[in-house]
């Protein structure tokens, strides 16, 4: 299976992945926990750039592009490998990100993007996408304080700096992602604790899992 995990700045992804990961891994399994950008070691690099406050002039479709090679390359030595291997995927980030990001907060045709995601990723889509949902407000205070706390304020603020306004049309381009393909994006309440977060989210792993026929 392959699950990604979504959401505005500061919505508790990667807490929430952990979560079920450690799940996972008290029943035996071994997930493969991974991330974009900077699941490999070019998107590491590709990464430093994306993330960095002071790369703040970057066009958006070198943004993009950018996004798009580390995802391709990503797909190819990390993801398809690990499925081929029956291994559980977990991604902190994949598509929905450039569809939200990129098309509904930036402004490129969302359909356009949709197809230069599928040649990215030949195709490749999650089984389940884990969509966290919280305020803005809520979400950029969270983000702000863990840079501060990890001194990457300005190494990994690039998207904390932007307005208000483009983190409120990402968040909407989320839900509107979320209503067109309920099937496979799970809404999860962000705003409450991360146990509760984290109980929704195995149950809806569960429900997938039961629904492809692996429970």
């Amino acid at each position: 299976m392959f699950v990604s995990f979504e959401g505005i700045e500061g919505a508790g992804k990667t807490c929430a992945l952990k979560v079920l990961a450690d799940h996972l891994q008290r029943q035996g399994l071994d997930p493969l926990v991974t991330r974009e950008p900077g699941g490999t070691y070019l998107g590491r690099g590709l990464r430093s750039i994306l993330l960095d406050a002071r790369t703040r002039h970057l066009s958006p479709r070198a943004e993009l592009f950018l996004f798009l090679a580390d995802r391709a390359q990503h797909v190819a030595e990390v993801i398809v490998p690990a499925l081929e291997a029956g291994q559980i995927v977990l991604c902190d980030r994949y598509v929905d990100s450039t569809l939200a990001y990129q098309g509904h907060g930036r402004g490129i045709d969302v359909e356009w993007l949709r197809t230069a995601c599928l040649s990215a990723t030949d195709g490749l889509m999650p089984d389940l996408t884990l969509l966290l949902d919280l305020p803005v407000n809520c979400g950029l205070g969270r983000a702000g304080q863990r840079n501060r706390e990890e001194g990457t304020v300005i190494s990994e603020g690039r998207f904390d700096a932007e307005s208000i306004r483009f983190h409120e049309q990402v968040r909407q381009g989320y839900r509107i992602l979320a209503e067109e393909e309920p099937d496979r994006i799970a809404v999860v309440d962000a705003s409450q604790p991360l146990d509760d977060v984290g109980m929704q989210c195995i149950s809806a792993f569960t429900k997938c899992q039961q629904r492809m026929g692996r429970g």
